[in-house]
């Protein structure tokens, strides 16, 4: 199944980048660690956090939910809108509709 969206794909990308970051130890899908992620520059942590928001997109239409570092994102094709999980108090939700 993939994904459907009537929004435009660049601000659902800004959104899920956005809802990555406060993921706890996102970064580990990169197989990263604490330190090497913090040793990179701002521009090259756009480029990672935009990257794996891009590949979870497509990701979430063949298999959901997926887990991100210490928390997981899932497509809710009934609401038409992506979870994203950062722990039990913070779920971000992302329109996949105007």
């Amino acid at each position: 199944m993939a994904i459907t969206y009537s929004r435009e794909y660049d601000h659902i990308l800004d959104d899920l980048s956005r809802a990555l970051i406060s993921v706890p130890l996102f970064f580990e899908v990169f197989e990263m660690e604490a330190e090497d992620w913090d040793s990179l520059s701002t521009e090259e942590r756009d480029v990672c956090i935009r990257t794996l928001a891009d590949d979870l997109f497509y990701v979430l239409g063949t298999e959901s939910p997926a887990e991100i570092g210490r928390g997981s994102a899932e497509y809710d094709s009934n609401r038409s809108v992506i979870k994203v999980t950062a722990n039990e108090q913070l779920v971000h939700v992302i329109s996949l509709r105007e």
